[in-house]
């Protein structure tokens, strides 16, 4: 479709006018051309958009002027000069005002190769507007989407001679890194600064492999952020490519891997935890199975020899007095009662019989055993005479309580121990304090305290919660909470106050 322009004329002379509009309609260009008068140029020039303006050299109105007032509008109008005679100075000053063509009044017949040429001139505005614009939205829409990603967006360039600068910087960098993009820019090396100085060899070989093979570049490490006291962990991801400098230019983003970095050590830290309490454990039962095979052997294989040797002597056809098997039979006796003994013994350390009283009398017969055997007083306060469990569960509660009191009689050097067992909301609630030195955070965190670690698996086994706390010279309180059903919202953990 053919474009109609828009041509505005300065105080045109009525020939002058009469001899544009043939000319345009000769040159079958579309045109719609006005006429405006002196006072009402500024007017005219906003109630509508004007594609040329023809201007004379009125003796009112020049052509400067007409220029000031585009230029006071903000208004990009090409204008094209018809003087009334040749003046090569005046034309000069003309061209240089801003005008796009000058023309003789008496000689019209460029009229059309002039508007022609300004039409290119517009559309070729036109293009460029179209193209800036086009650049400014996709910028906006770059810019957004850097501004809400999770990380720092970046461009690096490592020059041939090893110079490095940041071309592209997002604003994340105030938060990732403590620095500004612009201080980035200008102070390229500060991020190497940032990263700590074990990292740092792993940092210079990851960019220098991705450098010389053009491949992703890959790399994880620390930084001491400006201004933060703690430690980043930070993923660096990038792509190469080559300059045609020869410099070599990544397009990456950083991200703060700090959280996930912290929860796969911890990880790392538990499973080590729980291959060294496996092992302790393995070791445990091979040394109580040990132990176990002693005393049979020992204890029980040794009376049962012994009744042995007692009977073998009745066994013979001699002739003996009444006195001497009564003898016999009363040592008999003896020894099997020593048997039953120890058998009783046994039994009791591998699964303290009691329990078959319920949860309640096992923790007050385990406080009076342990209260016998370290002379440290064990008061037991339960606010039900019973507390109905699960067989597993009532011997899993009790070997913790009795984890507890090992730990208080080998560490705590305490005098008296608070014992308090409760059920509620559907949680048994087990609390073991004493009033010894207190256990701190580096004790917790010992290779070798399996008993913390055996105490805190038994709680994640069944779904419980497990919590530890102490204070110098004030004591150390153990509590659990174990779900009675073997389901609970929350799962297994170590608390320690701040």
């Amino acid at each position: 479709m053919v474009r109609t322009l828009a041509i505005l004329m300065v105080e045109p002379m009525a020939a002058e006018d009469g001899q544009v509009r043939g000319l345009l309609e000769q040159g079958g260009l579309s045109a719609q051309v006005h006429c405006v008068t002196t006072d009402a140029l500024p007017e005219v020039l906003q109630q509508q958009e004007w594609d040329l303006v023809l201007a004379g050299d009125h003796p009112d109105l020049g052509v400067v002027p007409v220029l000031d007032s585009l230029a006071e509008l903000g208004l990009d109008i090409p204008v094209i000069a018809l003087v009334s005679r040749q003046d090569e100075q005046a034309t000069a000053c003309l061209f240089a005002a801003g005008v796009q063509d000058v023309l003789l009044k008496s000689d019209l017949i460029r009229l059309m190769a002039a508007i022609r040429g300004c039409q290119r001139h517009i559309e070729h505005l036109q293009d460029l507007c179209e193209a800036q614009s086009a650049l400014e939205r996709s910028e906006a829409r770059f810019r957004a989407i850097a501004s809400n990603l999770p990380g720092l967006v970046f461009q690096f360039v490592l020059e041939s001679d090893g110079g490095v600068f940041f071309p592209y910087v997002s604003e994340s960098s105030r938060t990732l890194l403590g620095l500004s993009p612009n201080y980035l820019q200008k102070n390229p090396d500060a991020f190497a600064g940032l990263i700590l100085t074990e990292d740092m060899s792993d940092y210079d070989q990851s960019l220098q492999n991705s450098c010389k093979q053009l491949s992703a570049w890959n790399w994880e490490g620390r930084i001491q952020a400006r201004g933060d006291a703690d430690v980043k962990w930070i993923s660096l991801r990038a792509t190469p490519r080559r300059t045609p400098r020869g410099a070599v230019l990544w397009d990456g983003i950083m991200l703060n891997i700090t959280r996930n970095k912290q929860i796969e050590l911890e990880i790392a830290r538990s499973r080590a935890q729980l291959e060294e309490l496996s092992a302790y454990s393995q070791k445990a039962k091979e040394q109580e199975r040990t132990r176990i095979a002693r005393e049979i052997h020992d204890d029980i294989g040794g009376t049962l020899t012994a009744i042995k040797c007692e009977l073998v002597p009745c066994l013979d056809n001699s002739s003996r007095a009444p006195e001497f098997y009564r003898n016999k039979a009363a040592a008999v006796e003896s020894l099997v009662d020593m048997v039953i003994d120890s058998t009783r013994r046994i039994a009791l350390d591998l699964r303290p019989g009691v329990l078959d009283c319920g949860i309640v009398a096992a923790v007050q017969w385990q406080a009076r055993e342990f209260n016998q055997r370290t002379g440290i007083a064990c008061a037991v306060v339960c606010d039900d005479e019973e507390i109905s469990l699960d067989g597993d569960l009532a011997v899993a509660i009790f070997r913790v309580f009795q984890e507890a009191l090992t730990n208080i009689a080998k560490h705590a050097d305490a005098s008296e121990v608070r014992v308090k067992l409760s059920e509620a909301s559907g949680e048994v609630y087990l609390e073991v304090a004493d009033n010894g030195c207190g256990i701190t955070y580096p004790d917790m965190e010992k290779v070798n305290s399996f008993g913390i670690r055996s105490m805190r698996e038994r709680c994640q086994q069944l779904g419980g919660r497990f919590h530890i706390q102490g204070e110098p010279q004030t004591g150390t309180g153990v509590m659990i909470w174990i779900p009675v059903n073997g389901q609970s919202s929350s799962s297994c953990q170590d608390e320690w106050p701040d």
